[in-house]
Parts: C-alpha cells; sequence; structure tokens
C-alpha cells in the first residue's frame, strides 16, 4: 500500500468518529500546550531580562545590604546595618581602584508641581552625585549633568526624568525653570533622555538632587546603595576585592565573619536569574512530560477502542487482501497523524499563551524555535510508541473471526 493511500485512510477513519478523534486531539493539545507555553513564557522573561540589563554599566558594580533577588525569608538581611552616607563619604576618600563613586537613595515618593501643572504623587526623589546617571546609564538630553561644586554646596539644582519633563513642561522650556517638591524650590539643571520601563515600572518617572541638598531637608538617616565602576571590565574582580575590604574596614566587620553586604555585578545578576530561569524550564519540562506521557496513554487506549469498534472493517480489508503490514501501517498512521494535529494545534495555543507576557512586561515577540522542535518530535514518537501495540492487536485480528463480529 503505497504512503498517500494509508494517510488518506487515516484521515478517513479520523473523521468517521468525530468525537474520539476530538478526545484523543484533546489529550496531545494539553500536553504540548504545556510544554510549549512553559518553554516560551520563559523565552519571554530572558529576553525581558536581557534588555533590561543596562540599568547598570557594565563595568558598575553596585553594593547594598540586600540582594537585588530575594529567595526564601530576607530576615538575615533586615538586620543588617545601613550603608550610610558617612560609610559612603568614607569609601569615596579611601578608594584607589574604583571609579566614579555614587550613593544611590531614594528619599521620597511625592508629587511635584510647576506653575497649575503637578505629576502624581508617586515620582521618586532620588539624591546622588555626578556620577549618579552614567552609573545607571543615563544620558542627559538637554542641560547639563551635577557637578562636584553641586554636590559639595548641597545646591537646590534638580535633574528630571523624561516623564516628569512631559507631566510638567509639556514640552515647554525647562532648563532654569524651578520645580516644587515638599515646599521646597529646585532649579531645573538638566533632562534626562527617556528609558522606557523595567519590571512594571517606569525607569523615566524620577528626579535627581544633590544628596548633600536632599540629606538637609529630609535627614541624612538612610540605607544608601553604592555604586562604583571599574577601571575596566578586566580589572573588575580586582576592585570586588579593595571595595569588599574597605567595606569591611569601614563597617567594622570582624575576621572570620561574613559580609554584611552584598555586592551585584551585571554577570552575577545574569547567573542568577539564569538559575532562576532554569528552574522554570525543568518544570515545564516536567509537567509538559507528565501531561505528553498521559496524553500517549490516552493516544493508546483511544486506538484500542478504535480497534474494537472497526473489527468488522478490518476483517473486510484482510480479505481482500490487505496484510498485517498494511494494516499495523494504517493504524500507526491514524495514531502519528491525530498526535502531529494536536501537536500543531497545541503549538499554536501554546506559543499564544507563552506570549501573553509580552503584553504585561511590555516586552518582544518570541518563537521558541528549540521547543516547537523538541515538540513535534516528541509527539511524533509518542504516536509511534503508542501507537504500535493498538496497530499490532489489529494485525493479529482472524479475518473470519472479524468478519463474524457485530
Amino acid at each position: 500500500m503505497q504512503i498517500w493511500q494509508t494517510i488518506k485512510l487515516a484521515f478517513s477513519a479520523l473523521g468517521s468518529n468525530k468525537t474520539r478523534s476530538a478526545l484523543t486531539l484533546l489529550a496531545i493539545v494539553v500536553g504540548v500546550f504545556a510544554v510549549i507555553s512553559a518553554s516560551t513564557a520563559v523565552r519571554v522573561i530572558d529576553d525581558y531580562f536581557q534588555n533590561t540589563m543596562t540599568l547598570l554599566g557594565s563595568e558598575v558594580i553596585s553594593i547594598s545590604t540586600q540582594p537585588s533577588v530575594i529567595t526564601g525569608s530576607n530576615q538575615a538581611y533586615r538586620s543588617r546595618e545601613p550603608i550610610t552616607f558617612r560609610q559612603f563619604e568614607q569609601f569615596r576618600d579611601q578608594a584607589e581602584l574604583a571609579r566614579s563613586i555614587s550613593p544611590d537613595v531614594v528619599f521620597r515618593r511625592t508629587r511635584i508641581s510647576f506653575e497649575e501643572n503637578t505629576t502624581d504623587p508617586n515620582v521618586l526623589v532620588r539624591g546622588g552625585n555626578e556620577y549618579s546617571l552614567s552609573n545607571n546609564a543615563y544620558v542627559i538630553s538637554e542641560g547639563r549633568n551635577l557637578i562636584r561644586e553641586d554636590v559639595e554646596d548641597a545646591r537646590s539644582f534638580v535633574i528630571i526624568g523624561a516623564d516628569v519633563y512631559k507631566d510638567l513642561f509639556e514640552r515647554r522650556e525647562a532648563i532654569g525653570q524651578r520645580i516644587r517638591i515638599d515646599g521646597q524650590f529646585y532649579t531645573v539643571i538638566g533632562i534626562v533622555e527617556a528609558k522606557g520601563s523595567a519590571f512594571g515600572q517606569s525607569l523615566d518617572n524620577f528626579v535627581m538632587i544633590p544628596y548633600t541638598r536632599l540629606a538637609l531637608v529630609y535627614g541624612r538617616e538612610r540605607n544608601l546603595t553604592l555604586q562604583i565602576k571599574a577601571p575596566s571590565i578586566m580589572m573588575i574582580n580586582e576592585t570586588i576585592d579593595e571595595a569588599t575590604g574597605l567595606l569591611r574596614t569601614i563597617r567594622r566587620v570582624p575576621p572570620g565573619q561574613d559580609n554584611d553586604f552584598e555586592i551585584e555585578t551585571n554577570e552575577s545578576l545574569r547567573g542568577v536569574f539564569n538559575d532562576f530561569t532554569g528552574v522554570l524550564y525543568l518544570f515545564g519540562i516536567i509537567v509538559g512530560g507528565i501531561a505528553l506521557f498521559g496524553a500517549g496513554i490516552g493516544v493508546m487506549n483511544i486506538m484500542l477502542v478504535s480497534v474494537t469498534e472497526r473489527t468488522r472493517e478490518i476483517g473486510i480489508r484482510k480479505a481482500v487482501g490487505a496484510n498485517r503490514r498494511h494494516i499495523i501501517h494504517q493504524f500507526l498512521a491514524e495514531a502519528v497523524i491525530v498526535c502531529q494535529l494536536g501537536g500543531i494545534i497545541g503549538i499554536i495555543m501554546g506559543v499564544m499563551g507563552g506570549n501573553l507576557l509580552v503584553f504585561l512586561m511590555e516586552t518582544s515577540f518570541v518563537f521558541p524555535l528549540v521547543a516547537v522542535i523538541f515538540g513535534i518530535i516528541a509527539i511524533t514518537v509518542i504516536g509511534i510508541v503508542f501507537g504500535v501495540y493498538p496497530a499490532w492487536k489489529a494485525s493479529k485480528l482472524d479475518p473470519i473471526e472479524s468478519l463474524r463480529f457485530e
């Protein structure tokens, strides 16, 4: 029997019992959907993270009392003493390898006003120095950055993010204007280029003011993040070693005791995130594998029912010359075709389902090619493996007894 005749007969048999075929398809669709949707969702999250890795420059090292990603309880981190402005200033004055040393601290979330225009009460009031913007990969689009004298003299100058500029000035001239923050007036000296959003939060809804000025207004008792830049990518490890030793001395960490601060770079954050996505991949594969195994059992059971229902048909085919090989090919083709159809539907639904995160995270559409190829291979193998026994059982039927079957 030619292969096209076998496929034609398989489609004809599937179409003759739509309910049974639909149930078989549903089992396959669910299994493939679980694998593909999980793989797609992880790819979306991974791409999103890679796109937001520009939050810090490649040579920037971030030091804080808590890691950016916390797994489990964070009670141990909460008990740590804060990194203070005094410790930052000591570090700045004593560091030799570290460059572009800046504090990163949010003093307030508040409303900002200019004349009759007012922002929502969620603008971040950040304290920084002349290196803060570059350490966070921000670029001045208009005006100028803070300079050392602005910080040393605690001047009432402010650099505004793109969201604040749009809310307050609506394409009007902003440089030199005075805005009001919690009753204090600050002169706008710069506007930052828009960066978009990350993790659902706008990166442009902030103002940057010399930390010395904000310390006078809100107080110096703050827990800040210390950001430093290595002289080059090749010297990141040496810079981290220097920063570790210097901070342990400044914070009086006893010898032999673990650091009471966390040091992170883009590479370390990428490693943590890769571990996280690896767990998600493994979870998706396990869940999808179990679902596909269950779907395979469902295919075999339904194909066995099909053999029983079509016993007389099998007898007639054998009576007109079909041999065991022809019967095996026909039922194997049916099993593989129904798996392929269910797999295609499951792949389409899985890709669409996983990409729903694109709209939530505002990132780009992904197509998990490796997962799709794996899915196609897996459902083909399932069709063959779980279709062999029903096909073999059909081929073993006695034609005389089959013709008597009612």
